[in-house]
């Protein structure tokens, strides 16, 4: 029996093909092997894409004289190096003991930015939260000090031995400040204030809820203290204290 397809078919089959490959193209394909997420990684900004020059178009300024205010002038402007804000600005008062701790660290650290670190211990503080509710020791070895990583490692051993089960639901984190900043023996220790919100249930082996609400959302308040050795060129921070509200 012979079939032919109409053409507004053969148009949506087109299409269709299309539309894969071009998602194909866009998403590309993960090979299983990609780098773990670091939350402290510093990630430099891509250069630019550089168009080539056309030659035809080039013209001998040498002779010419640029007046203030030309597009010229303006971008020899620009190419003269900026004053940069100091590492503490927003984050801490001048003179004050926080931002003298920054300062410290960014006089053994040129690349370090207190922002960007921010950023990165709130990230790593949702990893080491959620990682601690499911057990995920692995994680928590990249994140934590040898001693707080004993501790957790401790609960979640013995959380598993009663047969409880931890969930959490990360809401998100309303506040993290810096609250202290030092340097001893080329160690920076940074002390951040975290104020989020979750939902946590522990349960038993049966399934009944010992411990939290599930339908309560609890505000979190935590101090931890972050630690780089700043002679090494390991870049990575680790968890070295924790502590309630101070």
């Amino acid at each position: 029996m012979n079939e032919t397809f109409d053409p507004i078919t053969l148009i949506m089959i087109a299409a269709a093909v299309i539309v894969f490959f071009k998602l194909r193209g866009v998403l590309g394909q993960k090979t299983g092997h990609q780098d773990p997420f670091d939350p402290f990684e510093q990630r430099p900004n891509e250069p630019k894409n550089q168009q080539p020059a056309d030659e035809d178009n080039q013209k001998d300024d040498s002779n010419v004289i640029q007046m203030p205010g030309s597009p010229e002038s303006a971008h020899n402007e620009t190419d003269k190096p900026t004053e940069q804000p100091p590492v503490w600005e927003g984050l801490a008062e001048k003179n004050s003991d926080i931002a003298v701790g920054l300062e410290q660290v960014q006089a053994q650290d040129h690349s370090f930015s207190a922002p960007e670190f921010l950023d990165g211990a709130r990230a790593a503080y949702e990893m080491i939260v959620t990682g601690f509710a499911t057990g995920d020791k692995k994680l928590l070895k990249t994140l934590l000090s040898k001693e707080v990583y004993s501790g957790f490692a401790a609960a979640i051993d013995e959380r598993k031995k009663q047969g409880m089960e931890m969930i959490t639901q990360f809401i998100g984190i309303d506040h993290a400040d810096i609250v202290k900043a030092n340097v001893e023996n080329n160690n920076a220790l940074l002390t951040i204030r975290f104020v989020s919100e979750l939902v946590s249930v522990v349960r038993d082996k049966s399934g009944e809820t010992v411990e939290g609400d599930e339908s309560e959302i609890q505000e979190i308040t935590d101090v931890w203290t972050f630690e780089r050795d700043l002679s090494s060129r390991d870049p990575n921070w680790r968890l070295v204290a924790t502590d309630g509200d101070e």
